[in-house]
């Protein structure tokens, strides 16, 4: 599975290094559905790529998501106030008596003002770091896909809700985010050969079971893997426009498909690996021949075969 992915978040990298359009009014979308729902997640680097907007609708994408920042600042003053409140309560119901409901109360509200201020401080942040591009199940990233003749570039969710399902199948599948190249002409046939993308990454990260340092047992630890040399890899992709019934949004999804992992990344303790596509490859693995599925899985097995470095992630 890839659990985390070290993404390229500024669309303009891709309409620069791959000759593609933005489709502007899906980001303008996304960008005004997350000012009512806040479970929507984007990355911070997304967010950051409007701050010099062109034309009129990305100055309005730049609006909505200073809109979003104001409204998160507040939320999280508001629940600032409310801990720091409950803290002054504890703290003068311990100088009367030591109760262990009140103590317990001081550990909390001091443990939620910290994390509190540090969502505030993060949330004001300006100058990006690495983490900044970092997806997650669930978050909304660009995907490269072949639309009206050209590369384009869409919002989608890390998390592929294939159309015709129904909305709880994120739910009752959550593992929808990884495609296996064992099962695309089952689970995935209606993707497979007909709506096929590329997200670049230029590293994964994966939930690995490892001895505790005692040799007691095992611990669940997060590896960083990054390919040597450094490079952007193409990372294969599937994804669906899922149509909503009774007023429910439409949803553009999108699961990177895995593999066998090679050598490196099977003695690290995983057994999964994501597909980076050569560049030569691109526009016929986003341009699909449904009639013809052994040239892309003969796309899939020319594949990039960088060596995978790993680390204990940060």
């Amino acid at each position: 599975m890839c659990y985390s992915a070290q993404i390229w978040a500024d669309y303009r990298k891709y309409t620069r290094l791959y000759n593609s359009k933005i489709d502007i009014e899906t980001f303008v979308e996304l960008f005004w559905s997350r000012l009512e729902h806040d479970r929507i997640k984007v990355p911070k680097a997304l967010d950051e790529a409007f701050n010099a907007p062109e034309g009129n609708r990305e100055r309005y994408i730049h609006e909505l998501i200073t809109q979003y920042r104001v409204k998160q600042a507040t939320k999280i003053e508001q629940e600032l106030f409310a801990q720091k409140t409950r803290l002054a309560d504890a703290e003068r119901a311990l100088l009367t008596k030591t109760t262990k409901a009140a103590t317990e109360a001081k550990r909390i509200s001091g443990a939620k003002i910290d994390r509190a201020k540090e969502r505030l401080a993060d949330l004001r942040r300006t100058e990006l770091k690495d983490s900044d591009s970092r997806m997650y199940p669930g978050y909304y990233v660009p995907v490269m896909i072949f639309e009206a003749g050209g590369r384009v570039i869409k919002p989608m969710r890390y998390q592929c809700r294939p159309q015709g399902k129904p909305a709880n199948y994120d739910t009752r599948y959550p593992g929808t985010y990884n495609a296996r190249r064992d099962n695309l002409e089952g689970f995935w046939k209606a993707q497979f050969g007909h709506t096929h993308g590329v997200m670049v990454a230029n590293a994964f990260y994966e939930h690995v079971a490892r001895p505790t340092a005692a040799g007691d047992g095992t611990e669940k630890v997060i590896l960083e893997f990054r390919p040597r040399p450094t490079q952007d890899m193409l990372v294969a992709c599937l994804w669906s426009h899922w149509v909503g019934a009774d007023g429910e949004p439409d949803l553009y999804s999108f699961a990177a498909i895995t593999d066998d992992p090679p050598q490196e990344v099977a003695a690290a303790g995983h057994d999964r690996c994501i597909i980076p596509i050569k560049p030569e490859n691109l526009d016929a693995w986003l341009n699909p021949d449904p009639n013809n599925l052994e040239a892309l899985y003969a796309i899939l097995d020319d594949r990039e075969r960088p060596y995978y470095e790993h680390r204990l992630a940060a």
